[in-house]
């Protein structure tokens, strides 16, 4: 049995961050109900084209999921809605801010209408504040939190290239749900569980924040390198290759020295004999370990760093990413059907122990329709009616 087995969850879901969220419910079990607009359904299905036709969107954050077209604006698709949600441990909604509650589904009326149903609403700047009715996207959101102050180069912010926004709120809808669960079970009652983009991806800037407000200047735009510890980042080898390496403490720094530049001299070199120095005089240090490397190959280099024990990395692709011998090692992909063909999907990123995550198909649209209402007890000769309506 999985963990989730017997969870239902209705999800009013688009783009990323609530879809994330419900995803990874599915892959533990949970029933999860995706309902898509009749015709169009969720937006991030024609992100691009570049699965076996499909978007690579959505076919991360959709496998798993059973589809149902409805129109919400029509009394009668309303009213399919709550006979899914009578039935339902959660409903999650990231539409745009105010449009459930002009539907007459917003978390507090559903939280009153059905007690033990857990109401998970995900929006760019929260319920409430100055804020509160403005639509948000992931690179809106890495703006206003500041992370496009602190990312990139001295001469260009840089967003960063995945849709961090979105997945932080995501991981924070997850838990909150998970949370909310819980409680559930020992309380006997469900509860609202709200998450904005802003907030989520705020405490992920909580270093830089602490850092900046404390010490009176930000941290510098640094490329790849990292803005307050050094050595940390990218170095070029003899041979034309490229080592990122980070330092993360003293004694590391002693090894590095002793062992991987043959240069014991600078633990005690007044420039270089704490982090605070090293990084005041970052280029100096970064130019006198380029000069250590210069003589030697990338195998060289590698060696040395293995047998101090410092931590490294090669700058990977896509192509080497989807490759990499560490998840092929640890049987980390599995295989996932589409309305197109099965396509390669990474596992969940843990492990529980004697239990498999249910690696779902990702639904084309409206594909559970009919036997949804179905199950909810309407006749075919009814279905048909709906769909000349439009309802479904």
């Amino acid at each position: 049995m999985l963990p989730l087995e017997n969870i239902v969850v209705v999800s009013l879901e688009q783009a990323v961050a609530a879809p994330f969220t419900t995803r990874q419910l599915a892959d533990w079990g949970a029933r999860v109900i995706k309902v898509e607009r009749p015709g169009t359904g969720d937006f991030a299905r024609y992100y691009d084209d570049s699965v076996q036709g499909l978007s690579s969107h959505f076919v991360w954050i959709n496998r798993g999921k059973e589809s149902l077209t409805l129109d919400l604006t029509q009394p009668k698709g309303q009213e399919i809605l709550h006979e899914l949600l009578k039935k339902a441990d959660v409903f999650v909604q990231n539409l745009k801010p105010g449009a459930t509650d002009k539907l007459g589904i917003g978390s507090a009326a559903l939280h009153a209408q059905y007690p033990e149903l857990i109401c998970c609403d995900i929006s760019g700047f929260g319920s409430d504040g100055p804020l509160r009715d403005r639509k948000a996207y992931d690179l809106l959101i890495q703006a206003e939190s500041g992370l496009l102050s602190i990312t990139g180069t001295p001469n260009q912010a840089v967003k960063v290239g995945v849709s961090i926004a979105d997945i932080a709120a995501g991981m924070y809808a997850l838990t909150g749900i998970l949370t909310a669960l819980l409680a559930r079970n020992q309380q006997g009652h469900g509860t609202i569980v709200e998450v904005s983009m802003l907030e989520a991806l705020g405490e992920w800037m909580s270093y830089p924040l602490y850092y900046s407000h404390y010490s009176g200047h930000a941290p510098a735009r640094t490329g790849p390198a990292h803005a307050t510890i050094a050595p940390y980042g990218p170095y070029p080898v003899g041979d034309g290759t490229m080592v990122y390496l980070g330092i993360q403490n003293e004694r590391e720094w002693v090894r590095f020295c002793e062992e991987v530049l043959a240069r014991p001299d600078w633990v005690t070199d007044a420039r270089f004999r704490d982090n605070a120095s090293r990084v005041a005089h970052r280029d100096e240090l970064d130019a006198q370990i380029q000069e250590c490397f210069s003589s030697l190959s990338h195998d060289q280099v590698v060696q040395r760093l293995d047998q101090a024990g410092i931590a490294y990395a090669q700058l990977n692709t896509m192509e080497d990413m989807w490759n990499h011998p560490q998840l092929r090692a640890r049987h980390r992909w599995s295989t996932v059907e589409t309305e197109n063909g099965p396509i390669e999907a990474l596992l969940p990123p843990f492990n529980v122990s004697g239990v498999t995550p249910q690696m779902g198909p990702v639904p084309k649209l409206g594909e559970h329709t009919e036997t949804m209402l179905q199950e909810l007890g309407y006749s075919a000769q009814t279905i048909a009616q709906f769909r000349r309506l439009k309802i479904i």
